[in-house]
């Protein structure tokens, strides 16, 4: 009797694993994605798109963000303009709370259902909390979005009260591989980070924890990335590719090719079928307006619209006529309450 020849073909074993199974790929499945000559970039693409219809739908969550506090952080973050500790040209600013609000109205104008308050700080202290709380009052009294934060780490004290102030989600990135991690940052560990990740998880709050892919990882990081990240099961997981900044210790770095963004994107997909994937910063410089589109096609289901914290982002009416020429619906917000 013929024994049946054994499928090796890693896009096989991801269709019947993932697509079939809703099994996200092991680390080492991963890197086998990752590892995928170009003309394979087609197939694995479409794979990661009919993933991501079938376990997450069509619908696409628009986000903006907004800068609370620029600037002026303590932590060496090596991709960072806002630490306060490189010749970088961010400088400390604050902005007030009418300005807040008025960024919040114009955000739910773009048809975002998630607004999220952002501060470059190591954690925040009393003055900042108070900030926040009184920001996200001013927001509620005018506008009907949904109210993320991202104030670095936290103590249980300031979970609590973020909780009770009605943030819905905290974003917290990991930046990379945990094996990576001393390369990119010194000043804080990763194991720190991932301590305010799990408070969050246990206070109820969503996680949303991403990071930045072409920061001198090698595959085999980018691949354990995309595992410690499956293993803490996030609700969403930004997608940023490095845009050097002058002044960082990244800011000669090359910016990451086309090509091996997209398979990143996928390999992301296919290692985390139901999260809610989401194109973040860099995505300008490292993809360009077809590479977006690919993007988009290739696995993600979330976008954030406008500008970043330090960089341009495109035009959010840009990225909405790209939805809609695509047939991706906008998540709507009484969806998602």
């Amino acid at each position: 009797m013929t024994q049946a020849p054994v499928r090796t073909d890693i896009l096989d074993v991801a269709r019947e694993q993932v697509l079939e199974r809703g099994e996200g790929l092991t680390q080492e499945q991963t890197l086998q994605i990752l590892q995928l000559p170009d003309d394979k970039l087609t197939d694995l693409l479409q794979l990661a798109h009919d993933v991501r219809m079938k376990h997450c739908g069509p619908e696409v969550e628009v986000e903006g963000i907004i800068s609370l506090k620029t600037g002026g952080c303590p932590e060496d973050c090596h991709f960072c303009s806002q630490s306060g500790l490189f010749a970088s040209p961010v400088r400390s600013a604050w902005i007030d709370i009418p300005a807040l609000v008025e960024a919040a109205k114009q955000t739910a104008k773009s048809g975002a259902t998630e607004f999220c308050i952002v501060a470059a700080v190591r954690g925040p202290d009393k003055r900042l909390m108070a900030q926040v709380a009184a920001g996200i009052e001013a927001i509620r009294a005018e506008v009907d979005i949904q109210i993320a934060c991202s104030l670095g780490m936290l103590t249980q004290e300031q979970v609590d009260e973020l909780k009770a102030m009605g943030v819905h989600r905290y974003n917290h990135n990991l930046e990379t591989a945990r094996s990576h991690f001393p390369n990119v940052v010194t000043t804080h560990s990763w194991e720190e980070r991932f301590g305010t990740l799990k408070m969050i998880r246990e206070a109820g709050m969503e996680v949303c924890c991403g990071g930045i892919l072409g920061m001198g990882e090698t595959l085999e990081q980018r691949a354990e990335f995309a595992a410690d990240l499956a293993a803490l099961d996030p609700d969403e997981v930004p997608l940023n590719f490095l845009n050097p900044r002058p002044g960082t210790p990244f800011g000669d770095l090359d910016v990451l090719p086309a090509a091996e963004a997209l398979k990143a994107v996928a390999a992301f997909r296919l290692a985390l079928p139901r999260t809610i994937l989401r194109f973040a910063g860099g995505r300008e410089i490292t993809l360009g307006d077809l590479g977006a589109k690919q993007g988009i096609l290739g696995g993600i289901n979330a976008v954030i619209v406008g500008n970043y914290l330090t960089t341009l982002g495109r035009p959010a009416e840009t990225d909405l006529d790209l939805l809609e020429e695509l047939q991706m619906p906008i998540k709507a917000l009484n969806d998602s309450i």
